[in-house]
């Protein structure tokens, strides 16, 4: 699914999270603000208002506010349409009352902005859209048409012409940046939640299949001894069943697949105890792992390996974390999907740090977006040869969000660059002029101190028929 479909998907589903009530409080909290403002308007500044038109706008939302609590449930989650109809109603509702009270003259117009704040944060592009359209018409009619503020003696309270139309322009400048501000603001919080989740998942998953290893193993020790008795009884059997071939046969079948269930797990049992003892292992071991399911891909992947120059050391065992091992591969399948024909992976090791270098010999990162990497669902826009090349490439930079993520997590920092300048012709570029990833950790954070004791590992229990 590409990001295109993702992002109205996404969308759609955000704005079914609103729950009813939630926006019952919210109104109620407006209808409290509004009754405080006509209270103080006609009894602490004796304002002559149509207070019975202004009660009758807060009385229709207070009775819709009712209806909806005994009407529907508390959890009820408000659909897109539900939710359009709730923020459009309370415009129309505020809209009114500013038109009862002096239009754009009444400083509390900028409170219009309020539920195109609350559409913009939770409902689609089209139903904001929708609106602000209504929210600017609205507005625009106020200017001309609205009930003047008059005091008790008489006097109209209007601010000049000139500060009516600076208050057009500010709510309708407002409209526009502060739906964009806030709708662009909570698209990256999701986009950032769904990355996130994408990595927990991918990370639970690694350690699903790291641990069912050890059940497996603990599975195969556990079922040889009722395996044994099986077979034992079953031999048995077979002997005292000399006279009654037809049920012999049955005791034979029984051992046979006794002996079956036997080879399955020793295999499984197998499989089981290298998982769960192999804790560590060499870093260029490691790297072959994490690179392996892309060495078929038509591409050359090279693992250099040599200790910082002075070192003098031997290569270090690191943990074999999931983390490590699904970070390093996103980063070398984007290597693999980007590259013209060779990958290398440089891991190098000082007494203090390892790094692992992948480096490609495809166009590079595009140079304005190397900032940016990281971040999840970046893009940029493909030209047709992009397509040809990678057509299962949608480009959302999410498998590069999530190595970062899972090696960050690690104790590693991540740094982007390019072997040359992309623009320079390929005659000026060398071998290794692709896109560079940098992955350093500090020593003690993956490796193993080669003279610390180590506990025992225990040796395999074969299982005994």
């Amino acid at each position: 699914m590409s990001e295109s479909e993702l992002a109205p998907l996404g969308e759609r589903r955000r704005s079914n999270w609103i729950r009813l009530r939630t926006m019952i409080l919210l109104r109620w909290f407006a209808l409290c603000g509004q009754l405080a403002a006509i209270f103080v308007a006609t009894r602490l500044y004796d304002l002559q208002i149509e207070t019975g038109l202004c009660f009758l706008a807060v009385g229709i939302s207070v009775a819709g506010n009712l209806v909806a609590i005994f009407v529907f449930p508390e959890n009820k989650r408000l659909s897109e349409p539900e939710n359009l109809m709730m923020v459009t109603f309370d415009v129309l509702q505020l809209c009114f009352l500013l038109f009862l009270t002096g239009g754009l003259h009444n400083p509390f117009s900028l409170l219009v902005l309020a539920p195109v704040t609350v559409s913009a944060a939770v409902l689609t592009l089209r139903s904001t859209v929708i609106l602000n359209t209504i929210a600017f018409c609205l507005v625009t009619l106020l200017v001309f048409f609205h009930l003047p503020l008059v005091t008790e003696d008489g006097q109209v309270l209007r601010i000049p012409d000139l500060f009516v139309f600076g208050q057009w322009t500010a709510i309708t400048i407002a409209l526009v940046f502060i739906s964009l501000y806030a709708r662009r603001l909570t698209l990256e919080m999701q986009m950032m939640s769904d990355a996130l989740s994408a990595t927990q998942m991918a990370l639970a998953r690694a350690q699903k299949l790291n641990d069912l290893g050890g059940v497996v193993a603990a599975a195969a020790h556990e079922l040889g001894t009722p395996l044994a008795t099986i077979k034992l009884t079953s031999a048995e059997l077979m002997e005292e069943l000399a006279d009654r071939p037809d049920l012999q046969d049955d005791a034979r079948l029984i051992r046979e697949q006794a002996d079956r269930c036997r080879d399955i797990l020793r295999s499984m049992g197998r499989a089981g105890k290298d998982d769960l003892h192999m804790r560590q292992a060499p870093l260029v071991e490691v790297i072959r792992e994490a690179a392996e399911p892309h060495a078929l891909r038509g591409k050359d992947i090279v693992i250099e390996a040599l200790p910082a120059e002075g070192a003098g050391i031997a290569q270090p065992q690191i943990l074999r974390r999931p983390e490590i091992i699904h970070g390093l591969r996103n980063l070398v399948q984007n290597a693999v999907d980007f590259s013209r024909t060779t990958v290398w992976i440089e891991a190098e090791w000082s007494d203090s740090h390892i790094s692992v270098r992948i480096v490609d010999d495809g166009r590079g990162f595009p140079p304005h977006l190397i900032g940016r990497i990281g971040d999840p669902f970046v893009r940029r826009r493909r030209s047709d040869g992009d397509r040809r090349a990678r057509p299962e490439y949608e480009g959302m930079g999410l498998g590069l969000f999530i190595a970062k993520t899972l090696l960050e997590r690690t104790g590693a920092t991540l740094s982007f660059a390019n072997g040359t300048d992309p623009f320079l012709p390929a005659h000026a570029q060398g071998e290794r002029r692709g896109a560079i990833v940098d992955v350093v950790w500090p020593r003690a954070k993956i490796a193993l101190d080669p003279d610390a004791p180590r506990p025992a590992i225990g040796q395999n229990r074969p299982i005994v028929a």
